[in-house]
């Protein structure tokens, strides 16, 4: 899938940008699926408000129940100081997550992909496991900022071995919030790591070195159809959408099964719903 050249671009920066990896077609039955999910969402489950910033407004039961299963976020910015949605509900989503790519036919058909499965061993992961899925909104005006992280404090393995698979499904552009990452960045230490306990939740702080800025950082600007994979160590983030225009994206995060996958990671698989690969 890689040619010796991609791969070793990959090595050095820790991500690269696949173009036209998606077609139109496909991109367009996966963003019919997802607005019919937010159709069917219901508006007055208000504890579905989704934050990067201030990480405790995740720590209740609507987020924690929605590990295994397919639950709708709000933008922060979605409601008025009356407590009601400034604009419709389809305009207002945060997201939708964690489990379509095995819950949701549709999903599950873009996400099961051999050229996937080849890509992923492509870039050094021998038994890919998919744990998560997310369908992102980036809402035009309200999208909300996705502050510096990286997905291994997530999805921690030992060795580190998640990858990230981030799917362009609009132009994503400086105006509307696209990517941004530090080249090299991976290289680096794990600077946190979120910690599931049952129902509690905690971030441990493992590396006070601080995060980068934009004289390191550079933008991931891709077309509709783009490809990035990512190191789980890549330093990463995304600006406010204040733009009219949406950028939605769907990820995937994968772990090596050959890897110790951490038993605090937030989500969690047994016999009676195993993780499954891309085929």
């Amino acid at each position: 899938m890689l040619t010796d050249i991609q791969k070793q671009q990959y090595q050095r920066d820790g991500y690269i940008v696949l173009p036209n990896f998606k077609s139109a077609e496909q991109i367009a039955a996966l963003r019919a699926r997802a607005e019919q999910i937010v159709d069917a969402f219901d508006p007055s489950q208000r504890s579905g408000i989704f934050s990067t910033i201030e990480q405790e407004k995740t720590n209740d039961a609507y987020f924690l129940g929605s590990d295994n299963t397919i639950r709708c976020f709000f933008e922060e910015e979605a409601f008025g100081p009356d407590g009601q949605l400034k604009q419709p509900k389809a305009l207002s989503i945060n997201k939708i997550g964690h489990a379509m790519h095995d819950l949701d036919p549709v999903f599950r058909s873009f996400s099961s992909d051999a050229r996937l499965a080849e890509l992923a061993r492509d870039l050094g992961l021998a038994e890919a496991q998919v744990w998560q899925s997310m369908y992102i909104f980036k809402q035009p005006g309200i999208g909300g900022e996705v502050r510096w992280h990286q997905d291994a404090t997530y999805f921690d393995t030992d060795p580190i071995s998640v990858t990230t698979f981030w799917f362009a499904l609009e132009d994503a552009t400086l105006q509307n919030g696209c990517l941004w990452a530090e080249p090299g960045g991976h290289q680096g230490p794990m600077r946190e790591r979120f910690l599931r306990n049952g129902d509690e939740l905690r971030m441990e702080t493992l590396s006070t070195q601080p995060w980068p800025d934009n004289s390191t950082a550079v933008p991931l600007e891709c077309k509709a159809g783009s490809l990035v994979c990512f190191h789980g160590l890549l330093p990463h983030y995304s600006a406010p959408n204040r733009s009219p225009i949406s950028r939605h994206a769907y990820t995937l995060h994968v772990t090596d099964g050959a890897t110790a996958y951490s038993p605090y990671n937030w989500i969690q698989r047994d016999a009676s719903f195993p993780v499954r690969g891309f085929i």
